[in-house]
């Protein structure tokens, strides 16, 4: 494998990109970027009352420690941020530099393998049905103490898929050379052995 070797991961929300994403950097040793943060960050700071492209502008690595990123609330308001063409631009270097660095880098987001990392060496695109990413989610949420209902949880998931596949700016879907795992009936271990499988190929 090459010192710079980019693994660019999309797809939509609680479909398993981001534990895929962490167990690929593990088993290769990578560096790894969930870009997420970097709009949940954003997003903390607006609901605070930033301006979303000078909170975006001025981020700090210390923003994305917050214990609030994943909260309901903040992935909403990443969501939001994340349709303002400002916001993006602002965030897009950062998020190259980071998958071009020495020793390689997993990146996984909504935009990656088609905006941020269009050459990267893979390009997986992990994706499930809206009602399995709600139980998951729901699961999540419910395991923090956060009350919530399923069916609250479902909308919010089809509200963040029709905005992040919608909007006019990097709208989130597969790339054209992206290989598509769709884990709604797999395990994340057969998931991760699929991409495993994948990457191994073009190593």
């Amino acid at each position: 494998m090459t010192d710079i070797f980019t693994i660019a991961i999309d797809g939509p929300a609680a479909a398993g990109k981001g534990t895929i994403s962490k167990a690929i950097a593990a088993r290769f040793g990578f560096a790894h970027l969930d870009t997420g943060l970097l709009y949940r960050a954003v997003g903390a700071r607006v609901l605070a009352g930033a301006d979303p492209i000078e909170a975006a502008k001025s981020l700090q690595a210390q923003d994305m420690e917050r214990d609030d990123l994943r909260s309901a609330e903040v992935a909403q308001a990443a969501s939001k941020v994340a349709v303002i063409a400002e916001v993006r631009a602002a965030l897009v270097d950062f998020q190259r530099a980071f998958a071009r660095r020495a020793g390689g880098a997993v990146l996984d987001g909504r935009d990656i393998g088609t905006v941020i990392c269009p050459n990267a060496e893979v390009k997986l695109y992990v994706t499930a049905s809206a009602e399995v990413r709600a139980g998951r989610r729901f699961k999540e949420l419910t395991g923090k103490g956060e009350a919530t209902s399923l069916e609250t949880v479902l909308a919010d998931v089809k509200a963040r898929d029709a905005r992040d596949m919608n909007r006019a700016e990097a709208p989130l879907k597969p790339a054209a050379d992206a290989v598509v795992i769709d884990t709604s009936e797999l395990s994340i271990e057969q998931a991760l052995q699929i991409a495993l499988t994948e990457i191994s190929a073009l190593k």
